[in-house]
């Protein structure tokens, strides 16, 4: 081999080296000075420590019983408070706030996989979102932003989809993400096929019109698949038959102005809780009532709507057309019935708890005045100022209960040994004002860094 070859050679490999070792070393991220809430609801841990190598949490102490070993990168945390990386239990990427949805679905229906939902999901990662469970959108597209996401091609939440909702007839215009099924072979065979394209969980909805065979087959086949079912309880009827047929997770408080659940029902769900694992395990419920309980709010002082976290991710077009849908936010046809729904949802909620129900927070992000960076902290917030909920019962929540739905609690929902590496901080005592979540210091996730010192890290956006 010639000198200049051999020269070329050595020099290559030694810069394979370099590499390797400067990748090396950024594996390894040490967390110190703040207080940790770790998910699991017991005292938090003051001048913490937390160990990272690669994408998992290696040991977890104090600044006085861990020290860093060397070659980590210390990420200074002092003065916050960190947390579990923040779920959104129900959220649509494939809606961005836009008021119009017969005029939303069809524009931007070939825009969903490219535009619409990569914006929807990098929005709630900044916002503190590491999990998200999008219950709603066309399967192609929801396949599509899983893998990608999974891949590292596009930043965002952990996804958990559902694809189409199921329910007995779709609604005119609703086909491609919404599938009818009229017998027991029909539902069967969606659900199967679901399964085996990689959902994550299945949705129902207005399986009270549905016949009850019908209805079970849904949640059986979804059972035998290893999915859980999430279901619709905008309605009583709705309830009793999700009840009947073993819905693992109820989505929403109701469409109606009525002030509180029958007593029927509340005594279905206290029978319900009280089987716990018999039943299957704990029963779910996902209330979503921030986006009801502001809207008057958002009226009296739409300058949230201006925010322009909300952006991030869309095209100059689609920005322009969101905005003139919400120009006037006090006359959408979609809220009317709302400062009436208003008043019944604290009772509602209180109802749910009382009986026992776990309750997970979710929003309905992506409804119209709802946006992906707003919606999940002012659910929290709903709860905690307005309900009187206990912070930690709320950010628990928020972190631990969706993953032990969704069944990977061993990988996330707390920050412990062995854990994926999505972690949040916040400066102040979230504790104390759990508003503090609305701007979100710091955001990592599977050990990478996407948001320090309050603004997003672009070059692993």
């Amino acid at each position: 081999m010639h000198l200049r070859n051999i020269c070329r050679t050595s020099i290559i490999a030694l810069s394979i080296v370099a590499a390797s070792f400067t990748v090396t070393a950024q594996e390894y991220k040490a967390l110190v000075g703040g207080r940790l809430i770790d998910g699991f609801g017991h005292q938090p841990l003051a001048n913490s420590v937390i160990l990272i190598k690669d994408n998992v949490i290696q040991s977890v102490g104090t600044v006085a019983t861990l020290p860093v070993p060397d070659g980590y990168t210390v990420i200074s945390t002092e003065g916050m408070d960190v947390l579990p990386g923040l779920w959104e239990a129900h959220a649509h990427l494939m809606l961005n706030g836009h008021a119009d949805y017969a005029h939303w679905h069809p524009t931007y229906k070939d825009r969903l996989a490219d535009e619409i939902m990569p914006a929807s999901a990098v929005q709630l990662l900044l916002a503190g979102v590491t999990s998200t469970r999008d219950l709603g959108a066309p399967l192609e597209p929801s396949l599509s932003v899983k893998r990608r996401i999974n891949s590292g091609e596009i930043p965002g939440p952990r996804l958990y989809i559902s694809g189409p909702f199921i329910q007995h007839e779709p609604y005119p215009g609703t086909e491609r993400y919404r599938w009818g099924v009229a017998n027991v072979a029909q539902a069967q065979a969606k659900v199967s096929m679901l399964a085996e394209a990689g959902v994550d969980v299945i949705k129902l909805i207005d399986h009270d019109v549905m016949s009850l065979q019908v209805a079970q087959a849904v949640v059986d086949e979804a059972h035998k698949h290893g999915l859980k079912v999430v279901g619709h309880s905008h309605k009583p009827d709705e309830i009793r038959r999700g009840l009947e047929i073993g819905i693992d997770n109820f989505e929403h408080t109701g469409l109606t102005t009525a002030p509180q659940y029958p007593q029927d029902i509340m005594d279905m769900l206290k029978e319900r809780t009280a089987k716990g694992r018999i039943a299957g395990g704990p029963l779910y419920w996902t209330p979503t009532v921030e986006g009801l309980f502001n809207y008057s709010r958002t009226v009296a002082n739409p300058e949230k709507l201006d925010n322009t976290c909300w952006q991030r991710g869309l095209k100059a077009d689609t920005i322009a057309d969101i905005k003139a849908s919400l120009t006037n936010p006090g006359q959408l046809e979609y809220m009317q019935l709302t400062p009436l729904r208003q008043p019944t949802l604290e009772q509602k909620v209180k109802q749910l708890k009382d009986a026992g129900v776990i309750l997970l927070i979710g929003t309905d992000s992506g409804i119209p005045t709802k946006f992906h960076c707003q919606s999940t902290w002012n659910e929290l917030a709903v709860w905690v100022d307005d309900f009187g909920f206990d912070p930690m019962y709320t950010i628990r929540a928020a972190t631990y209960w969706p993953a032990v739905m969704m069944g990977v609690a061993d990988k996330a929902g707390t920050i412990s040994k062995g854990k994926l590496a999505d972690i949040i901080a916040v400066k102040g005592d979230v504790l104390r004002y759990i508003n503090l979540l609305q701007n979100v210091d710091m955001v990592m996730k599977d050990g990478v860094l996407y948001k320090q010192n309050g603004q997003p890290v672009e070059a692993n956006l």
